[in-house]
């Protein structure tokens, strides 16, 4: 891909983030959308495949629906109350419109269809990028509007995305989809407790971009693309394996690692909130997921191949991408102990 076409998609997915998460009025909101979703499609069809060209249309014609549905919600809303400002979104319909665009947008369950495959179609830094980044704004506008929202469609949305991200990811081969069905999971997490405390959907969110930038960033230096290739990567760099397994363990939120933080504190909220049975079904649900996370960690590191590659181990990396994985790795694995001070945030 051209340099600066790339530095122009790179700045303009910036610059729409940024248009999104600070403006007060709809239809800036909708703009720094509709710039990102315009941003991200020249990244997605970088690689020239049919597939990727399949992905880049798929995720076009969704956010267009997603972002139309937005506007909709919100000149409706302005029609019934005379309010252009994202945090007076009183209209119960315009509430309801609102959630199942930013729903598509997000690809919670029962809109999630086209996240796997749009995720399959990219590179790994794309999907990083769609995993994490591209969540950010529709995200914000849940947050701004949480006090707003429909309390039974968000938690029926939550347990379903939980549920199937949990179930669909037992039976990939595909890394990207495994953790395709991984955000959708864990945007059910996140749905389940927007309402009750914004802040602290916004820390799961950080959190688990943080371990998913390391996840992904890792099968990127070792070009893992299925179990097979995740299974022989060994070879080439034995340490980044070691640390890739205690990454996937963080994601799947085991109680030593990161990943243990935000679900701990979404399950004392909604036991708090006098919704038991929800957290004890969500927590059973991530067991699924606890799964298919064991089971890579187990292909990373503890299975060897018949036939092992040929490559010898990396002598020399890229120092600047090493850096960046060492620091997000150290930060996926070791940030429960301060978990007294990340709770004087929220």
């Amino acid at each position: 891909m051209n340099p600066h076409a790339k530095l122009l998609s790179s700045l303009s997915l910036l610059l729409g983030t940024t248009i999104t998460i600070s403006s007060n009025h709809w239809v800036m909101a909708w703009a720094g959308l509709e710039i990102n979703t315009l941003a991200i499609i020249p990244l997605i069809s970088k690689p020239h495949h049919p597939r990727a060209i399949e992905a880049a249309i798929k995720y076009f014609l969704v956010q267009a629906a997603a972002s139309a549905l937005v506007l909709f919600s919100s000149m409706s809303n302005a029609w019934a109350t005379g309010q252009w400002d994202i945090t007076q979104l009183t209209h119960p319909t315009s509430s309801l419109l609102l959630t199942t665009a930013i729903a598509m947008k997000l690809g919670l369950v029962p809109f999630h269809f086209w996240f796997p495959e749009v995720l399959q179609g990219s590179s790994l830094i794309t999907a990083l990028l769609l995993s994490t980044m591209m969540k950010f704004p529709p995200i914000t506008l849940l947050f701004l509007t949480s006090h707003s929202l429909n309390p039974t469609l968000l938690t029926i949305m939550a347990i379903a995305s939980t549920a199937l991200g949990g179930w669909m990811g037992l039976n990939q081969t595909q890394v990207r989809k495994i953790l395709a069905f991984s955000s959708i999971s864990h945007l059910g997490w996140m749905a389940a407790i927007i309402i009750y405390n914004p802040k602290l959907t916004l820390l799961t969110f950080y959190l688990y971009s943080l371990m998913t930038a390391t996840v992904f960033l890792t099968l990127n230096t070792t070009k893992a693309l299925n179990l097979p290739m995740v299974m022989t990567a060994w070879t080439k760099t034995p340490t980044l394996s070691a640390t890739l397994m205690l990454a996937l363990l963080s994601l799947a939120g085991l109680p030593p690692l990161t990943g243990f933080l935000p679900k701990w504190l979404i399950i004392q909220e909604l036991t708090k909130q006098e919704m038991t049975t929800t957290a004890t079904i969500i927590a059973l649900l991530s067991l699924l997921g606890l799964f298919f996370y064991l089971r890579l960690a187990y292909y990373s590191t503890i299975t060897l191949p018949p036939n092992s590659t040929n490559h010898m181990k990396q002598w020399h990396t890229n120092m600047s991408t090493s850096t960046l994985t060492a620091t997000l790795t150290s930060l996926s694995i070791s940030l429960l102990p301060l978990s007294p001070m990340i709770l004087t945030t929220i």
